[in-house]
């Protein structure tokens, strides 16, 4: 028996192939969780579902009453949520003096205004005042959060204040029954940075700065995700670093990763 046999969990940001979502719907499927997964690409869930035999539900997180039909949908379907999990993002790189206000307000809507109407949602249905059971809320949040990275300011400002949102979450429903804690992987192994990776020398720059010698993998996070979620945590309000000593240094900087793109197309 799985460590979370029984447990109903909710992940939303499942529909891209083979995403940090889908990887830790899997783990929870094979701790013997209960699945609901979703995302705004219908077709991606659908066929998530069909391999995996969990369920699924199309949700716009940055729409208020798309992620509360969510929520009721998690009820509906599996009687209630015990876990529910935000693995949404965009991983906008840009120059700080080129970011648009309609950049902005895609960031903002998609970082924190959307992950904070999800947390809303699911406290609802989990909290013991209102006639759940308790549970664990998860967020997946970056080192980026507490460490610096050029080019990178409204992704990582938005991070950081969803972090602090978790808090406040731990804080005030605690006596509900409700843990929420958030993850921070470094440079991670998804397909959101496929096209990173490509970049003869850029993924290499990054080594040096993790003390165990590689970036991570969504495995990584997925495992930490699942003790986040078992009976076995006891701890709230709390930002896990888990990404390999990464936060006890630093990532690179702009000319580090320059110089190291250079010499790696200079080799060939």
């Amino acid at each position: 028996m799985g460590r979370l046999a029984g447990k109903r969990a909710v992940v939303l940001g499942a529909s891209s192939d083979g995403n940090m979502g889908q990887v830790i719907a899997r783990r929870l499927l094979d701790e013997g969780a209960r699945v609901l997964v979703s995302g705004r690409k219908a077709d991606v869930l659908e066929a998530f579902a069909q391999e995996t035999g969990c369920d699924w539900t199309a949700c716009d997180l940055t729409d208020e009453a798309s992620v509360n039909a969510l929520a009721e949908t998690a009820v509906t379907r599996m009687g209630g949520v015990d876990i529910a999990i935000n693995a949404t993002g965009w991983g906008l790189l840009k120059p700080f003096l080129e970011v648009t206000r309609a950049e902005l307000d895609a960031m903002t809507a998609l970082q924190l205004v959307g992950p904070h109407q999800f947390f809303q949602a699911m406290v609802r249905k989990m909290a013991k005042s209102h006639g759940g059971t308790g549970g664990s809320i998860i967020t997946i949040s970056s080192a980026t959060a507490t460490i610096m990275l050029n080019d990178h300011a409204i992704y990582m400002g938005t991070k950081a204040g969803t972090d602090h949102i978790v808090r406040c979450i731990a804080h005030e429903f605690g006596a509900d029954g409700i843990r929420a804690n958030s993850i921070s992987p470094g440079l991670t192994d998804t397909p959101m940075n496929e096209e990173a990776k490509q970049v003869p020398g850029l993924f290499e720059s990054f080594r040096a700065s993790y003390p165990l010698g590689r970036w991570g993998t969504s495995d990584d996070v997925a495992a930490a995700v699942v003790f986040l979620a078992s009976d076995e945590c006891f701890m709230t309000g709390e930002n896990l670093q888990v990404n390999g000593g990464l936060t006890l240094r630093r990532n690179p900087t702009r000319d580090e990763i320059s110089a190291s793109v250079a010499a790696a197309m200079a080799k060939g």
